[in-house]
Parts: structure tokens; C-alpha cells; sequence
């Protein structure tokens, strides 16, 4: 019997349809698809390390305190800053419903009520809150002395008839 070097085919490779590749190449070829999955693997580890550090540091704290505490920390701080601000909105309501019904617009008016006296020591004087509700006072001064008189405003309006003076200081109270 002679002996012969060609090779045989292997049963499995010729199943495969791959009868006649050299199993050296098939050898080859595994062999470079397993050094990169290693090469894969070990920089897949090297993540893994320098995230666990990261978590490792965040859970830790500098000072070694405990993730725990400082979330508990941060909920104590939320409720109690959610209460100032529910007493702040309660505190403001209040405010605004009693800034309704202050006097808020202010209108003056000067003037020399006679033409004699020499100067315009009377005025009308018109206070208005928000609504347009108040009064308009006017001080007339004479030589005989000083007389106030008021008239009640609802709506920006009054029911008694106003002098030139006193509707300029209404008007001016309004912004008009």
C-alpha cells in the first residue's frame, strides 16, 4: 500500500457544503474571531470597572455618607419647601384680597378756589382702590377759613354733580 498526501475532505465539512476548503484556513479564521471577541471582552470589562468606580463614588460620597441619607436629606428639604411656598400662596391671596379695597389711585388738584387770595391754597383730593370706589375730597380755602367737603365715588362715578377740579382729580386718579 502507498501512501498519499492529498487530503481528505472531512464528512462534516462536505455536509456543510464546504468540501473542499483547507481546514487550515477554517483554523485561521476561528481563531481571528476568537482574539476579537476577547479583544471585545476585555474593553467590555474595562467599562464596567470605571462605571462601577463612578457608582462606587456616587453612592459613597467624599465623606463616606451613604446615597440613603442624602436622598432622605433632599425629601425632608421638598416638604418642607413645599410647605413655605403653600403659606407664601396663602399669605399673597390674603394679600391681594386686601389690596382690593385699599387706596391705591390718587389724584391732586391745586387751585385758588376765590382768585384772591394770592395763591392756590385749596385742592381737590381724589382716593380710588382698585375698583374705582372712594371719595373725592375738596378743601376750598377763603379769608373767612377753610371748608371740606367730600363726595362718595362708586365705579369711577358719582351720584352728586363734581366741580372742574374735582372731576381732574378723578380723572387723574383713574389714569384717564
Amino acid at each position: 500500500m502507498t501512501a498519499t498526501n492529498t487530503p481528505t475532505a472531512s464528512k462534516i465539512l462536505t455536509d456543510m457544503g464546504l468540501g473542499g476548503l483547507d481546514i487550515g484556513y477554517l483554523f485561521i479564521g476561528l481563531f481571528a474571531a476568537v482574539l476579537i471577541l476577547i479583544i471585545l471582552l476585555i474593553v467590555q470589562i474595562v467599562k464596567t470597572n470605571k462605571l462601577k468606580e463612578r457608582l462606587d463614588k456616587f453612592v459613597l460620597g467624599k465623606n463616606g455618607k451613604s446615597l440613603e441619607k442624602d436622598i432622605i436629606a433632599l425629601y425632608e428639604d421638598n416638604k418642607f419647601l413645599k410647605g413655605i411656598t403653600e403659606k407664601n400662596k396663602k399669605d399673597i391671596r390674603i394679600l391681594y384680597k386686601n389690596m382690593e379695597t385699599t387706596f391705591q389711585k390718587i389724584g391732586v388738584v391745586k387751585y385758588d378756589a376765590f382768585r384772591q387770595m394770592g395763591g392756590s391754597l385749596s385742592f381737590c383730593l381724589a382716593l380710588l382702590n382698585e375698583n374705582n370706589d372712594g371719595f373725592v375730597m375738596n378743601s376750598v380755602h377763603s379769608t373767612d377759613g377753610c371748608y371740606t367737603y367730600t363726595k362718595v365715588i362708586q365705579n369711577g362715578e358719582c351720584d352728586i354733580d363734581l366741580g372742574t377740579e374735582e372731576k381732574k382729580a378723578l380723572s387723574i386718579a383713574m389714569g384717564e
